[in-house]
Order: C-alpha cells, then sequence, then structure tokens
C-alpha cells in the first residue's frame, strides 16, 4: 500500500472550502502542520473563536475528504479557536512567544468571568499530576497515585498527557493499537483494571513528535473528550512537565478538581515545583498537595537511611504556602525496576510499604476533592 504524503493532504484539503465561500482551507492558512503516522493523518483547523461552533461542519468535511484518500486508515481533525483570526484571512501559525514584558506588555493570562463548566460525561473528578521539571518521578507518582485510589475502592482511568514523551504504554505494559468505536470514539486501552489513554498508543514509540501548540491542545483534548471511558470517579492526568500548553489547554478547557504537584526534596526542584504551583493557583485550580519522591534512601543490604537529595524540603515548602502535605515516598530498588517492566508497585507488591505508602497518599487526595466545591473553568485570553 502506497504511504499518503504530506502534499496528497493537503492537495485532497484544498477540496474543502473556508468560511468566506470562496477560498479553500489551505489558501487561507487555516491548516496546521500535517502529522501522518500508520495510515492515521492528525491535524488541526484554526478558526475565529466565536465562530467555533458554528464552523464544525467545515472540521467534519475536512475530516471526511481525508478518510475517503486511498491509504487512509483513519484521520484525526480538531478546531482550534483563535481569537484573533479572521474568517477570511490567512490564519497565523504560532510560533515561539516573544518576551515582551521589558517593553510594559505582559503575556501573562488575564481571567475574564468564568465560563460554563464543561466536564467529561461518565466522569466524577479529574486530577492533574504535574510536576515543575522533568526527572522527578512524576509519571510513576500518577501511575501509582491512580492504583492507589483504585485499591480504595474508585473506578479510575489515567490520561498521559505528555503528548512529547508518552510514557504510560511502557509504565503499565500496555501495547497495540486502540480499536474506533463508529471510526471517530477511541476504546481506551486498559491493564490493571485501569483505562488508559496515551499519544503512545497512536505512534510509535521512537516518533518524534514535532507538533506546535496548537496541534497539542487539539490532540491533549481529543484523548480526553473522544475516549470512551465509561464511568469513572476519577480521571488521572499525568502532565508534562513545566507550565506549558498543556497545562494550560487543561486550565481553559477542563473543570480541574485539583492538582497534584510532585518534587524532590532539594532547592532546585523546589524551585521548580513552585513555578507549577503558581501556574495552578493563576488559573483558579486547585492545589489538592505536594508529594515529596525520592525523599529518602533504604540501603538494601544493610537498612541503612541516606537522604541523598536531602529531605523534608517539599513539606517545609507546603508548609510555607499553606497547602497538604502529602507524604514522603522512598527512592527504592523496587520502583525503578518495577516502573521499567511496566508492573507498578500498588500493584505488583500491594502489601508492600512503598504501595501502603502511596495508598495513604491516594487517601489524602480524594479527601481533598471531596472538600473542595466544584469549579468552572476559567477563560484565559492571551492580550
Amino acid at each position: 500500500m502506497t504511504e499518503v504524503t504530506k502534499e496528497q493532504v493537503l492537495e485532497t484539503l484544498k477540496t474543502v472550502r473556508g468560511p468566506d465561500l470562496e477560498h479553500n482551507i489551505v489558501e487561507l492558512g487555516m491548516v496546521s502542520d500535517v502529522f501522518i503516522s500508520d495510515g492515521k493523518v492528525y491535524f488541526s483547523i484554526t478558526v475565529p473563536a466565536e465562530r467555533a461552533k458554528e464552523l464544525e461542519p467545515l472540521r467534519l468535511a475536512a475530516e471526511r475528504v481525508i478518510k475517503e484518500m486511498p491509504g487512509v486508515k483513519g484521520a484525526l481533525v480538531a478546531l482550534t479557536a483563535d481569537k484573533k483570526a479572521a474568517a477570511n484571512a490567512p490564519a497565523t501559525r504560532p510560533g515561539p512567544q516573544a518576551d515582551h514584558s521589558r517593553h510594559g506588555h505582559s503575556h501573562a493570562p488575564q481571567l475574564p468571568p468564568r465560563t460554563a463548566r464543561i466536564g467529561v460525561p461518565g466522569i466524577g473528578a479529574i486530577i492533574a499530576v504535574a510536576s515543575g521539571k522533568g526527572g522527578v518521578g512524576k509519571s510513576t507518582t500518577a501511575v501509582n497515585l491512580a492504583l492507589g485510589l483504585q485499591a480504595n475502592g474508585l473506578r479510575v482511568g489515567i490520561l498521559d498527557a505528555d503528548i512529547y514523551g508518552p510514557s504510560m504504554p511502557r509504565l503499565l505494559k500496555i501495547s497495540g493499537r486502540p480499536t474506533q468505536i463508529d471510526g471517530r470514539i477511541i476504546n481506551p486501552m486498559e491493564n490493571y483494571g485501569l483505562k488508559v489513554m496515551s499519544m503512545g498508543f497512536l505512534v510509535d514509540e521512537e516518533t518524534a513528535m514535532i507538533w506546535r501548540g496548537p496541534m497539542v491542545q487539539s490532540a491533549l483534548l481529543q484523548m480526553l473528550r473522544e475516549v470512551a471511558w465509561g464511568e469513572l470517579d476519577v480521571l488521572v492526568v499525568d502532565m508534562p512537565p513545566g507550565t506549558g500548553d498543556a497545562q494550560l489547554t487543561m486550565a481553559q478547557q477542563v473543570p480541574l478538581a485539583g492538582a497534584v504537584i510532585v518534587s524532590t526534596p532539594q532547592d532546585l526542584a523546589l524551585i521548580d515545583a513552585r513555578k507549577g504551583l503558581n501556574m495552578f493557583r493563576k488559573v483558579e485550580v486547585p492545589v489538592l498537595g505536594i508529594v515529596e519522591n525520592m525523599s529518602y534512601f533504604v540501603a538494601p543490604d544493610t537498612g541503612t537511611r541516606y537522604d541523598i537529595f536531602g529531605h523534608g524540603g517539599a513539606r517545609k515548602e507546603a508548609e510555607r504556602i499553606g497547602v497538604p502535605f502529602l507524604g514522603e515516598v522512598p527512592l527504592t530498588m523496587n520502583i525503578r525496576e518495577t516502573s521499567d517492566a511496566g508492573t507498578p508497585l500498588v500493584a505488583s507488591d500491594p502489601n508492600g510499604i512503598v504501595a501502603g505508602i502511596y495508598r495513604a497518599i491516594a487517601a489524602k487526595v480524594w479527601e481533598q476533592v471531596g472538600e473542595r466545591p466544584q469549579r468552572a473553568a476559567p477563560a484565559i485570553v492571551f492580550e
């Protein structure tokens, strides 16, 4: 079977008229970078924010013509709302954000009155697990937190929101491609009783994802809203590290019940953790607490405890800023080995000490969720 090329996709999309009914969506610059993997075509269409609902038929038309192309197995097409886009003019593609703060212009989020709460049908609460930097064990914490919530009697799913570096397929030992319902709704993958969705199920592990902001946002929202999650008490979202598009998209589009911040004890990690925490506060997402990961190391042969990265930094930070401290997770060989093997500790050693720590953290998180009122998702506007 001949592989479909980006050029062929763009040529086909020239048959779809834009909102002005005179030019096609390619000529109008409305089509994002096209990504093709395993016969599936991914792209977004940038439209004026105020016309997003009205232009849903345009998205459907673009999706239909691509699915009809020989060699195409499926298409993932989303509308990306651009408040500055004109219906009859090319939509500008996002580039690196310039820092104009020194010239008196700020790109900080401005929060107008909250929009109506748009939840995901069947999901009771959505919890984000985030960190200010990579390498602190956030994804391992997210997986074991999800399993801890499940062990405490809840129906749980997990969404891998790291488009560039998805880790859930490996951490949960899941391979293969998800199936689709009617060519659109995706059935989540499943292991250890968790329903799971990740970009890692849709593209090969070694594929380099070079998407810009709009495509990241589109893919994330489709993995959230166009997946047959069923009835869940809670969906755990494993955020990518930092404070970028994925976090802002989740805060803008989804009524998060709260965020769990993962850090290691040392000062450098805590500085980055503060950035993540402050970002969630700015977009009015409750911070459910801080987890100190790699808190200490106990030598397996002697039982001697070593504070390799220092100790207690996250607890002190939580006390300083007035958020709950959720617990200390030690650095152990078992956590590393089970993460690499795709057999998370809470599932593979449910009666172990570390599994008990994760279950206790899960209980504290769920208690925090129950105590906080449900919030509408704030609209974030960049001026």
